[in-house]
């Protein structure tokens, strides 16, 4: 995945608690096998309305929140189901980081896994920053995910929280397997090690012939 360290972008206010991963992305949008036009289901039935036209004023369907990099929310973000296909339709869109009190946990993991940022605001700050985003003089904010701020047009700043664990893993761009794979030299030192101290348990024809 793509190394995350900061992103500059205008920012779509979505003032709703408790975005579940079926409001994320519906489930007749996944048919297909790959990522591929995720984006377009997004957020559908805010989007569009039962004709599948767009409801001109949900905010993703308005100039300058079209072209949204950042999604700023209120509380249990990505709750519902554990698909994986939430974070995929939001990258999908273009949206690389999300700001909200708090989100589902299989939800928060998965985007972590995916190169998306779901940074933890205090309640306060997210209350400022929906009502400065909803102004398209004031939408646009700078995520800093090295310095872990959130800067506003104004150069005011809010500091989020996210693990080093985990933000190590977003600078670096390697989901676990990457992250595995660079620690290889390290992994095959210690199964020399461990062998050498712990022979392997036979296979079962030589442990049935020992048994007698």
């Amino acid at each position: 995945m793509t190394p995350f360290t900061t992103l500059i972008g205008i920012a779509a206010p979505l003032p709703i608690a408790n975005v579940d991963t079926d409001q994320i992305i519906p489930s007749r949008y996944l048919k297909g096998v790959t990522r591929n036009g995720l984006g377009e289901g997004l957020l559908a039935p805010l989007r569009y309305d039962e004709d599948g036209a767009e409801r001109p004023e949900f905010i993703l369907n308005r100039p300058p929140w079209r072209n949204a990099k950042i999604l700023v929310a209120r509380d249990n973000f990505g709750c519902g189901s554990s698909r994986e296909h939430a974070p995929w339709a939001l990258a999908g869109f273009g949206i690389g980081a999300i700001l909200a009190p708090s989100f589902a946990d299989i939800f928060y993991n998965n985007s972590i896994k995916n190169g998306l940022l779901p940074a933890i605001l205090e309640a306060e700050a997210i209350e400022r920053l929906l009502a400065l985003v909803a102004d398209p003089q004031s939408a646009t904010l700078s995520v800093d995910l090295t310095r872990r701020v959130v800067t506003d047009v104004a150069g005011r700043e809010y500091r989020f929280d996210i693990s080093d664990d985990r933000r190590d893993a977003l600078l670096s761009g390697l989901d676990d397997i990457g992250r595995s794979l660079a620690a290889i030299e390290a992994i095959d030192t210690f199964e020399r090690r461990h062998l050498a101290q712990v022979p392997p348990i036979p296979s079962w024809p030589e442990l049935e012939s020992r048994l007698g």
